[in-house]
């Protein structure tokens, strides 16, 4: 099991440091995880940043078969997942999230919320497991 965390302020520059920890910690299951990893990072960061205002953490596990992110923050309002337009330059940032994690939700406790999700581990290729 590996488990890298980030406290962080509710700035934008928190996304991309999010990312960065995102794609290093999930780098040895592949690049194409790693990348997917990254992206959800940035989604799940960047919500918490624009809709709680808080002071966050940000949580990477990974333990096969998943790696799990979360981000908690000192918000009690749930996040919600949007409809958007086409032409709509925000509100996807769920919707990402719902497409590529396995699962998602969020956890409530007395000091806000923990929002988190898990992407699949790919197996490796050539790897038969009947």
């Amino acid at each position: 099991m590996r488990v890298a965390a980030l406290a962080l302020p509710a700035e934008p520059s928190s996304a991309t440091r999010a990312r960065r920890l995102a794609r290093e910690t999930a780098a040895p299951y592949g690049s194409e995880l790693a990348d997917v990893v990254a992206l959800v990072a940035t989604e799940l960061v960047t919500n918490a940043v624009l809709h709680a205002g808080t002071e966050l953490v940000f949580r990477v596990d990974v333990e096969p078969p998943f790696v799990r992110l979360s981000v908690s923050d000192g918000s009690p309002r749930p996040p919600r997942v949007r409809h958007f337009l086409n032409d709509d330059a925000t509100g996807r940032g769920l919707a990402i999230v719902e497409a590529l994690a396995s699962d998602w939700g969020v956890d409530r406790d007395d000091d806000g919320k923990t929002v988190w999700c898990n992407v699949a581990i790919p197996e490796p290729a050539g790897e038969d497991h009947r």
